[in-house]
């Protein structure tokens, strides 16, 4: 039954924002104008009596007056008008109500949380579901159904859980200027009525997510959120992290959302059982969905690396062997091969390789790449672009035609080989005078270029070889 109403939710004809506002400073402007930008091609009714037209539509009233019917309602209302408003919703016959409405069992206050209960009593005797309360709601671009400005329009396979609203959609946002869209995201804070393991439920049968992402910060019944985890990790990748890990955390996310958060590496135990991937913060979230919407599995964890100079080699090879790679010297027919070509060095080149000691020698980092790529030795690839292309070269013109050319060079290894090949663009903080400095314009195109051909990036070596055996470990486990 929640599964029926969840796919009602995010495919609504009509939805009504209650408390919605001309001011713009208000959510209930927010939530009507998002409805409008994000193309819903349903009905849209404003309710507040204080307005007769918001943002170009008619204002209702009350729900009473709105002349069709309502198959969700967003409500933007004070705490305690919440009762009267479920009470014109089930004359309206209103299924799903969104409650951006907050202070509730999260402020600690018993007569807000006694009230709290009142709501989902009061919904249940007019079988009325909730969303919330104290959440942002839905995000679904395909729907036209957004609770942020500026995200992603397009929809892509990933769909998340989240019990934060302002973590969601801070997400979306960094994850899409890493390539990942976005099927539908649910906010579900307090989580009064719909919970956890109904969204995951949900997800792990919807079609048009491939990848779910979970943020929780407690959960309402341990034993059928483990179970609904260990079905839905044996149909798709499932990424966790947990709010509420230490002290103030715990603390904190009682004060969010009403959760109490259990033993992390009890917690952690039970999601690895289960077969889901258990990720420390957002970053770690954000490298690992990355790596699993745009890489082929990983199936080994010999890996070959190419980019850096001595220095940021040898930390290379560090960082690959203490997350667990193997970073396996260059086989012997590689070195055949170079030295078959000429390469004075064939016998000094390494892996990872020293990009400071090839250039001039008539083999660039991708011709190393592609030698790699058709050995059966390596199991997957990192290229460090900072060094190989950015670094490297100190003209704009060279850099640009250099990244062009390695760009292609990339996309060529991922079509004539199935091995999994991330890449290194790093960042660094910006002053005001930086911005448009042509080497950070050329960092954003970089990025962009490798988004276009569907190779994922990273921040740092670290950051990339964690995400390669996070996936190695995840497809070692399902084998």
């Amino acid at each position: 039954m929640s599964v029926d109403v969840l796919e009602e939710v995010f495919s609504p004809k009509s939805v009504a924002v209650v408390g919605a506002s001309g001011n713009p400073a208000t959510w209930g402007y927010s939530y009507t104008a998002h409805l409008l930008d994000y193309g819903f091609r349903g009905k849209i009714y404003p309710v507040n009596p204080r307005y007769s037209e918001i943002l170009g539509i008619k204002s209702y009233p009350s729900l009473l007056d709105v002349p069709g019917s309502v198959d969700y309602v967003i409500s933007c209302v004070p705490a305690g008008e919440v009762l009267n408003m479920l009470s014109a919703c089930s004359q309206r016959n209103v299924k799903v109500v969104h409650l951006y409405t907050a202070r509730f069992s999260e402020t600690g206050r018993q007569e807000a949380a006694e009230l709290e209960q009142q709501i989902l009593k009061q919904a249940r005797e007019y079988g009325i579901r909730l969303i919330g309360p104290n959440c942002m709601g839905i995000y679904c671009p395909r729907a036209g159904l957004s609770f942020g400005y500026d995200l992603p329009k397009e929809s892509g396979s990933v769909g998340m859980v989240s019990q934060t609203g302002g973590g969601a959609s801070g997400f979306v946002h960094m994850a899409s200027f890493r390539g990942i869209r976005f099927s539908k995201v649910v906010s579900y804070g307090n989580a009064l009525d719909f919970n956890e393991s109904d969204y995951l439920d949900y997800f792990a049968g919807d079609s048009e997510t491939k990848i779910i992402l979970m943020y929780v910060e407690g959960v309402k019944d341990g034993k059928r959120f483990f179970d609904t985890l260990r079905k839905a990790a044996s149909a798709k990748p499932v990424i966790i992290t947990k709010g509420g890990r230490g002290k103030s955390g715990t603390r904190v996310a009682a004060s969010h959302t009403a959760s109490l958060a259990g033993f992390i590496k009890t917690w952690e135990a039970l999601v690895v059982q289960a077969g889901a991937i258990p990720v420390r913060n957002f970053d770690e979230m954000a490298d690992i969905a990355v790596s699993f919407y745009f890489l082929p599995p990983v199936l080994g964890s010999r890996v070959g690396v190419v980019g850096g100079g001595g220095g940021p080699s040898v930390l290379s090879a560090d960082e690959c062997e203490e997350i667990g790679l193997d970073v396996i010297p260059l086989p012997q027919e590689i070195r055949q091969e170079l030295k078959g070509k000429g390469i004075q060095i064939w016998d000094w080149v390494g892996n990872p390789i020293d990009v400071s000691i090839i250039g001039g020698f008539g083999f660039t980092d991708i011709d190393m790449l592609q030698m790699m790529a058709a050995n059966d030795n390596f199991d997957l690839l990192i290229a460090n672009v900072n060094e190989g292309v950015i670094v490297t070269l100190s003209r704009q013109e060279g850099m640009t035609a250099r990244l062009q050319s390695a760009v292609d060079g990339y996309m060529n290894i991922k079509k004539q080989s199935s091995k999994p090949l991330l890449t290194i663009v790093g960042e660094k903080s910006l002053g005001r005078g930086d911005l448009g400095h042509w080497s950070t314009e050329l960092v954003s195109e970089t990025r962009t270029r490798l988004i276009e051909v569907g190779i994922p990036f990273y921040p740092t070596i670290g950051r990339a070889a964690n995400a390669a055996k996070k996936l190695l470990d995840y497809y070692t486990r399902r084998r």
